[in-house]
């Protein structure tokens, strides 16, 4: 058992538990939370497969910029402040049955597969950001630049839509 096996498994178990807890939660402040902990995880396994910019992307990206920017929804709408029951307990119990069940069935299927030997390493080290960069900025320079305009149009869209909002009360 190596340590890069029980950061994995752990970082596993965050990812599935913050992705079940989103689902599960009544509350929206609480499911953002739930959310960022799936992002920070899945930004984890990105380390460990060995791709670090794509992990630091992830937590810049999600766990940062569409976690702010889904407090910020939450804060343009409103709630009510009362925390009712939702009276689901027994539909709770099958809930954690059915996935306790599952996990065991995907572990068990884990464990028993022979998988291929990895290929052997490369000689030379593999500059991530380097060989992403290469790719974007020649094989992908329209759809960035489409993202990017985007983006923008989006940015400006919620301002306006949150001005008028505003202007109304």
């Amino acid at each position: 058992m190596t340590g890069e096996f029980v950061a994995f498994f752990i970082l596993s178990l965050l990812t599935i538990g913050g992705a079940v807890f989103m689902i599960s939660f009544t509350r929206v402040v609480h499911m953002v939370i739930s959310l960022g902990v799936t992002f920070i995880s899945i930004a984890g396994l990105f380390v460990l497969l060995g791709a670090e910019f794509v992990g630091v992307a992830q937590i810049l990206v999600y766990s940062g910029a569409i976690s702010i920017l889904m407090l910020f929804g939450i804060m343009l709408t409103k709630h009510d402040a009362n925390d009712e029951g939702t009276g689901r307990t027994w539909k709770n119990r099958f809930i954690l049955l059915f996935v306790m069940v599952l996990f065991g069935l995907l572990f068990w299927g884990v464990q028993n597969t022979p998988w291929p030997a990895p290929p052997p390493p490369a000689d030379a080290p593999v500059n991530n950001a380097k060989e992403i960069g290469i790719e974007v900025f020649t094989k992908f320079v329209i759809p960035f630049e489409l993202l990017s305009v985007l983006l923008l149009v989006a940015l400006v869209g919620a301002i306006v839509m949150a001005k008028k909002e505003g202007d109304n009360e």
